[in-house]
């Protein structure tokens, strides 16, 4: 019989915080296929389970007048996701900089994912780097701390970086979505396409020579495809700022490489073509 070692509950831990369990909500697990089961059988509800007050006998509803409908106030949230994507794409507009644009993002309302994240993750780097590297949206860290690629698929892109003599001084960082999506899950299309305008004014600001998407979520955004980060990785193409054309390539995002460590043989790869854009647009410089 095989001996297995010891569970770590640290490791485990570890491994719920990054899938975004961070609320524990309660002492004692419920077995709810065995109460459903119960009150088929009986007709009744079963009692609490123990260690869970039993809620008090509710008053019978009353009847109460409709609420009245609200003035109209420019500042407050668009009513429907079509209004949110032309405020952003106003608000958007509007930044002269990338200061302005970071006051006019934490003042948007626009998006629903600002009213559950703690901060907007705006952009780590320099933003006057040749390359801008942009993945899909924050995560619990980043939420924390308020810069993107700080839990551990940062710690992997530093290493990333480092592989081909880049640091955070000498790139710019910034994500798709600035706010964390609840218990780290994927973005909405919908959310997505609100804050869409805002990455891409904010790349056409810092305006590199090289856009880097981290992961298909942001390959599928930024170059307006539906293929897939297996397909699109490696491949150069054109990024239509609205002053001039960069150059773009995908990769894999660090946190797939972390779930997928068999990707970093192609991973390395993609790096070794970013170093020999970065090259070619240095020969071609007067």
């Amino acid at each position: 019989m095989t001996d297995f070692p010891p569970l770590d509950w640290s490791d485990l831990i570890a491994f719920h915080l990054e899938a975004g369990v961070d609320v524990a909500l309660g002492e004692a697990p419920v077995d709810r296929f065995a109460e459903t089961a119960a009150e088929q059988k009986t007709g009744r509800p079963q009692p609490e389970a123990e260690g869970r007050p039993a809620e008090a006998p509710r008053a019978p509803a009353r009847l109460e007048p409709p609420p009245r409908p609200a003035p109209h106030n420019p500042a407050v949230a668009p009513h429907s996701p079509d209004a949110a994507v032309m405020a952003a794409r106003e608000a958007a507009r509007g930044a002269a900089s990338l200061d302005e644009l970071r006051a006019l993002m934490e003042a948007f309302e626009g998006c629903a994912l600002k009213r559950t994240a703690s901060r907007l993750v705006f952009a780590d780097g320099n933003p006057q780097a040749r390359v801008m590297f942009v993945g899909e949206a924050p995560g619990r860290d980043e939420d924390q701390q308020g810069l993107p690629f700080v839990g551990r698929a940062g710690r992997l892109l530093d290493l990333m970086l480092g592989s081909i003599g880049l640091d955070r001084s000498r790139a710019y960082i910034a994500n798709i979505i600035p706010w964390r999506p609840p218990g780290n899950r994927a973005p909405t299309p919908q959310e997505t396409a609100i804050c869409l305008p805002f990455i891409s004014r904010q790349i056409e600001l810092a305006d590199p020579d090289l856009l880097v998407c981290l992961g298909g979520q942001s390959a599928q955004a930024l170059l307006a495809t539906t293929e897939g980060i297996t397909k699109l990785r490696g491949r150069v193409q054109d990024y239509e700022t609205g002053t001039r054309t960069i150059r773009a390539v995908a990769t894999f995002h660090p946190a797939y490489l972390l779930r997928t460590p068999i990707g970093k043989r192609l991973a390395w790869r993609d790096l070794l073509a970013i170093e020999a854009l970065l090259a070619k647009a240095d020969a071609g410089k007067p």
